[in-house]
């Protein structure tokens, strides 16, 4: 029994460590549905966690804050969007770039919010919520029905984006612009429209993830926050095959990995204690993720491609 208590305990942990994973790994496949390769994740994703925390702090509105987060990862999506979708700039220069800038708004910004806590009415309204009987069943329990708010929000947006893609015409459009947009334009579809409203869904999503690290997980200011996050997630659409159910799954496993650098910092070896060094555990999830991409790169299977279309600037009078 301890140790079913044990494991339940380990995976709700697991599950808080993947949530901004997952929403990450989500703005990611908005982007990349569109045609778009967007790398500025990362960027995104520390100004929603700064604008957030910002805002949490001038508001004491937890709405308040994550929808300035997001606007914050939208406003980053939209310069991308201009550059790429209206002058047809280089969509991997672009991200990069937008990388760079939302590192130095969130380093800029975080030097008046590293001494300055959030506000209780903010805390309060993140903290985990048990969903009476189910969170009572063993293992499970714990892992899926006693979380916060916001883990059972990146859960449904995963749902309903799948939903979305699968079974829409307005998702079935966007995958149409993503495999090949001139056949798409020729059909009727807003090419451009589509890929901005799509390319700016996806920077409000990165900028919540953002957000649920400077306002649920940790919850305070440090500076470079979501230590590599962001790009952890562009890893991640590609391992989970741009389907936000699976994306669930690789966020959640990513985040079991995390959770092991804690739990295994030493070894016992008869009477002896042996310390690992915590750089060294917390390279393995990063290594883990080279390693199945890597296997992925040597059996790809024709379900888990890419858009064809992806990376390509789309000008309607090329075609």
């Amino acid at each position: 029994m301890a140790f079913l208590i044990s494991l339940g305990l380990f995976l709700q942990v697991a599950v808080q460590t993947g949530t901004h994973i997952l929403l990450g790994i989500l703005g990611g496949i908005l982007f990349e549905k569109a045609g778009n390769t967007n790398l500025g994740t990362e960027g995104m994703m520390l100004m929603g966690a700064s604008l957030g925390y910002y805002a949490g702090i001038l508001t004491g509105s937890p709405q308040l804050a994550i929808l300035y987060a997001g606007l914050a990862g939208t406003c980053g999506a939209l310069i991308y969007a201009f550059i790429t979708i209206t002058l047809r700039g280089n969509q991997v220069v672009t991200g990069l770039v937008l990388a760079t800038f939302g590192t130095g708004i969130s380093s800029y910004l975080g030097k008046t919010l590293t001494a300055t806590p959030l506000p209780s009415s903010i805390t309060k309204a993140f903290v985990p919520i048990k969903i009476p009987l189910l969170s009572e069943i063993p293992v499970l329990g714990p892992m899926l029905f006693d979380q916060s708010p916001y883990v059972y929000f990146s859960v449904i947006l995963a749902a309903v984006l799948f939903f979305y893609y699968k079974y829409t015409r307005w998702g079935l459009n966007v995958r149409a612009i993503g495999e090949n947009p001139a056949a798409a334009d020729a059909s009727g579809i807003n090419v451009a429209l589509y890929k901005y409203i799509h390319v700016l869904a996806g920077g409000f999503v990165c900028g919540l993830a953002g957000a649920y690290l400077s306002l649920v997980f940790v919850p305070r200011w440090q500076e470079n926050i979501t230590a590599g996050a962001g790009w952890i997630s562009i890893a991640l659409v590609i391992f989970c095959s741009w389907n936000p159910l699976k994306a669930i799954a690789a966020a959640w496993a990513f985040g079991a990995l995390k959770g092991l650098t804690f739990k295994f910092q030493s070894i016992t070896v008869g009477t002896s204690v042996i310390a690992l060094s915590p750089q060294l555990l917390d390279m393995i999830p990063y290594f883990a993720t080279i390693i199945v991409l890597v296997c992925m790169g040597l059996g790809s299977k024709k379900g888990s491609r890419a858009p064809a279309a992806l990376g390509e600037s789309y000008f309607r009078e090329d075609r």
